[in-house]
Parts: C-alpha cells; structure tokens; sequence
C-alpha cells in the first residue's frame, strides 16, 4: 500500500486519515510518513549489500531532530553543512563518527566544534580552506580525515540553482588542480587524505551525468595511487532526483547497481549523501483553502499557505501536485491557481490546476518532504508551521506551530 493513499475518497498518510491530522494540529502543517523515511533509506544500504558503504543523509533536505534520529537509528550517516546541523545531528543522537561536513564556507568556530566531536571527515573544496584546517588541528592536537571535493566540470542537466559540478559554479576544487594539491598534503602533518569527493548537482533524472563524474573521479584516483597517496573512500556525493510530475528518474536500485558496476572492483569504500531521495516523497504539506476568487482572466484558490512555507515553486518555478484531502465529486471542475496570502506575486503552490474545490476544504500539497520545511522563514512576521510524523496508525508532533510571540522574541526595544 502506498504510504500516502485514497481509501473510500479520503487520502490517509500510512493509517490516519490527514483531515483528522488537519483537524489536530492546524494547517498548514507537514506530515512525513515514518516507514516510507525507512524505507528509502533501507533501500540505498540494501543495494550496498556486501560491498562497503557509508550512507550519510543530507540533512539540509529535512533537519527536524525526530527524522534524524529515525535515521541514526537506522545507523545512518550524515552530510552536514553548518555547525547548526553538526548540533541537531548530535541532538538526534547520531554518531559524529558518521558525519561528513561539506560547504564552501566553513568558519574556524564551525571547523573547531566538528574537531572537537570527532567527525569522519571534512569534504575540503579549496585550498584556502584546506590551509586553515591544517592550523585549526594544529592548535587543536588533533589530525582532520579530508575529502578534496572535485569539481568535475560536468553538466547535470538539471536546474541551474541546484547545479553544483560546472566550472561557473562555487563548489568544489578544480579537476586539474587535484593531483598537486594532494601531493602537498603530504606537507601538511594535521590532514590526513582519505578520500576523493564530488558532487555534481541535486534533482538530477539522468544516469549519464553521475557516471561521467564517476568515471572523471575514478581517472583521478588512479593518478594518485601511481604517485603512492592511498585513499580510503570514494564520495560520489548526492542528487538522485524524484518523481514529481512528469520525470522518470532512475530507482534506487538501478542508481545504485549502475555505480557498483563501475565500482566494485576498486578496493574502497563508497560514501553517498541523498536527501530528496529520502525524504520529498515522505511527506505532504496539508493547507485550506480560504476563499476561491474568480475573475474573467483566472480563477484563484487562495490558502493558509504561502511561499514562506514552501519555497520551491517560487525559487525554482517547481512543480508539486495538489490533490484534494477529500473528494468530491460534486463540485464543479475549474482550473485555479494555488496561491498564498503573502504580498508576492511569487507566492503560488501551483499553476493551472484542475480541480474541484469548496471554500474551507482541505489540499495536500505532494512531494514535500525534502526542502519544504528546511527552507521556510518568517516573512510577512508567518510563524512557521507544525510538523507531524505518522507511524501506521499513531501521529506525533515533532515541531510545535510557532507562536506570533516567539517571532520578535529575540527583539529589542531601544530608548
């Protein structure tokens, strides 16, 4: 049975009905299903079956502490790219052994309290960068595992936001600056190389993209274990894309048996980072409808939801589909569009959509679980909203709605 589901005209997360969650906790309000989480991620750690592997989740995709612990249960690693993630992985009870910490733009605090913790490896994307983690474990006493992060130079063929392996981009060390870099390591006595890291882009529907970047890292590899640097792990990064509309992306499986096929018989362990691949669709985001404002030229849903709470489509102009909680025949077809009440014309859900709606009737908006809740803010003063998870036939609130108050908490009145 699909984790999100219609049983007698009423769409259930697992075994609750979401116009009961509605009802419970308010809306707007994520709902994440608990087994699909599991499962996805069993899925990637299945495929490694009896080769060595690390699955380190990229918690920017979803960081709610309740998820990453469903997750470091599961003894997962993770990806992080802030001393905020490095903290709510701790929190959720992950082991720092299993992290990575990626970013262009670590800060020495940020570089110190991941020493201090012990983790795996920092994913290392300039030679500035490098230097000052060389000092940083100088003063510290301790010796850092690095990645070098290569930018492949390799187009994804996806959204230029999400878009991370060109030369135009800020990630990443340059391919053919690689080698040298890796030999001066060796002057370096607190870094320890231990791996080659890359990734080229998120979103991505397209086996060939990964399989050039893996073929360009495994050249590279070569190159160093002809100059004696021996590595421990291979990180081929994240970006598996998912099904949102029309796309037809690669399953896990076969994502997974096309990079074995190309790395088996290396004698390395195979670090990846998923996220959307995870968690988008494990959750939905459920919204009401406030008023339907019809004119000659569009007919208009208006919602309790707006951009803040979902920033994708009017970032990357995505497309999400809309279904209705319950359905109802009777009403008459129309196509709306889905908008928020914040004071931008970017503030759409979605374009075009046919539907059947009622004033006060609830949507669930799909495919919400990755970079929905992550990316929210307050603007327009919105408290950010309710998260639950569903385990078959139980909720739990794992973030409280945010109160008007707690918005300007933190504010100061001058005299």
């Amino acid at each position: 049975m699909p984790y999100f589901h219609y049983d007698h005209n009423e769409l259930f997360a697992e075994g609750v009905k979401l116009k009961d969650i509605a009802h419970e906790f308010g809306t707007p309000c994520y709902v994440y299903s608990r087994a699909a989480l599991q499962k996805n991620w069993q899925t990637f750690n299945e495929a490694f079956e009896n080769m060595p592997h690390r699955i380190c989740y990229a918690v920017k995709a979803n960081s709610n502490i309740a998820i990453l612990n469903i997750l470091a249960r599961l003894q997962s690693g993770f990806d992080i790219v802030s001393i905020g993630e490095l903290e709510r992985v701790l929190a959720a009870g992950g082991d720092p052994k299993k992290i990575v910490f990626s970013g262009v733009g670590k800060k020495p605090a940020e570089i110190l309290r991941a020493l201090e913790v012990g983790i795996y490896c920092f994913n290392v994307e300039s030679v500035v960068e490098l230097a000052l983690l060389n000092t940083l474990a100088k003063q510290v006493n301790k010796v850092a595992n690095i990645a070098l992060r290569v930018n492949p130079n390799i187009d994804a063929h996806t959204h230029p936001y999400i878009a991370t392996g060109l030369k135009d981009n800020k990630f990443g060390i340059e391919y053919e600056l690689t080698s040298r870099i890796a030999r001066d390591i060796a002057n370096m006595p607190n870094i320890k190389l231990v791996g080659i890291a890359c990734h080229i882009g998120s979103q991505l529907t397209d086996m060939d993209p990964f399989m050039q970047a893996v073929d360009r890292i495994l050249d590279l590899v070569s190159l160093l274990t002809a100059d004696g640097i021996i590595l421990e792990h291979i990180n081929i990064g994240g970006g598996l894309g998912v099904r949102y509309q029309d796309e037809e992306p690669p399953s896990i499986e076969t994502y997974v048996k096309a990079l074995r096929n190309k790395l088996d018989k290396f004698p390395y362990e195979v670090i990846l980072e998923p996220g959307r691949a995870i968690t988008a669709n494990a959750g939905v985001l459920l919204t009401k409808i406030e008023y339907l404002k019809h004119t000659p030229h569009k007919n208009f849903a208006i919602v309790d939801t707006a951009m803040n709470d979902l920033m994708r489509p009017a970032l990357y102009d995505a497309w999400q589909e809309i279904l209705p909680v319950t359905v109802n025949s009777h009403h008459q077809e129309e196509v709306y569009d889905i908008v928020g009440p914040v004071c931008e014309s970017a503030d759409f859900l979605g374009k075009d959509r046919r539907l059947r709606l009622q004033t006060g009737e609830l949507l669930a908006i799909c495919s919400a679980g990755a970079y929905g809740f992550s990316m929210s803010s307050n603007y327009n003063s919105r408290p950010r909203v309710a998260e639950v998870m569903v385990d078959q036939h139980h909720t739990y609130l794992i973030r409280e709605r945010e109160t008007v108050t707690s918005l300007f908490a933190n504010e100061k009145l001058i005299p």
